[in-house]
């Protein structure tokens, strides 16, 4: 697949994308995380949605930055993406990392910046689902899955029903861990724990997490956020060996086009 347009690019030929998409640096510098993002364009580019990325532009949202208590670095790394944004009068925004859609959302209008929009990619896709924009042409044979809520998802921003009502769309089996929901358990990777080594006489938050994905049964974890991937797909491959895989709800659905 030929690599997504570029805004600078889009704009220089009078073209104006429907909404930019924000990649994050997971998105952009993680291998696992890359096919996140390549499942993403190609269900845009499926649902005929003019989009664009920001490529060399792009900055780290800062929030590991202010997770971890260095506010300056935030705030010189969020003024940065602004005069961006601004530059650009960009208005919206879709993005596969709830951290990422979190601050942007919540915590780029205390510095002067507000969008229209900033969707986390299970919002936007049911949006073009209900539209009648994505066309599914298979269904799963018989997949039973279970779906692990992020943390700036579904705790910090109420984002249950998107992701389940997708997957009731792509008619796989739901089923659900001990703590879902807005009651969900994290992965161990917020608060900019995914750089930090783990802390010894422990056992691992990501590791306890899988154990609850792996006593549901279920053939597939699956995931909305690239660092609950990084962490869970660890947590499986240490308790199970592999008896269970470990998918973002955008791959499981690009499979599906």
């Amino acid at each position: 697949m030929e690599r997504p347009p570029i805004l600078k690019e889009l704009l220089t030929r009078g073209e104006k994308p429907e909404v930019i998409l924000w990649l994050g640096c997971a998105g952009s510098l993680d291998d696992r995380a890359r096919k996140i993002a390549v499942a993403v364009f190609r269900i845009l580019h499926s649902a005929g949605v003019k989009f664009a990325i920001l490529g060399d532009e792009e900055k780290c949202t800062g929030d590991p930055a202010r997770r971890s208590g260095n506010e300056l670095l935030f705030q010189l790394l969020a003024m940065q993406n602004i005069e961006t944004f601004k530059k650009y009068q960009v208005k919206n925004i879709v993005t596969f990392c709830p951290h990422c859609m979190n601050t942007l959302k919540h915590e780029y209008p205390e510095l002067g910046y507000t969008f229209d929009n900033v969707w986390h990619i299970s919002e936007y896709l049911l949006k073009l689902l209900s539209e009648g924009r994505i066309k599914l042409q298979k269904t799963p044979d018989k997949l039973t899955v279970t779906y692990h809520d992020a943390c700036y998802l579904s705790r910090a921003n109420g984002i249950t029903y998107e992701p389940r009502k997708l997957l009731n769309e792509i008619k796989v089996k739901l089923v659900e861990m001990a703590h879902h929901g807005k009651n969900s358990f994290c992965c161990g990777a917020g608060g900019a724990q995914v750089f930090k080594e783990e802390e010894k006489g422990k056992e691992p938050v990501y590791r306890y997490r899988a154990r609850e994905a792996l006593e549901t049964g279920a053939q597939v974890l699956v995931t909305a956020c690239p660092f609950c991937m990084l962490m869970l797909k660890d947590g499986v491959r240490d308790l199970s060996e592999g008896a269970m895989e470990v998918k973002d709800l955008v791959e499981l659905i690009a499979c599906l086009l």
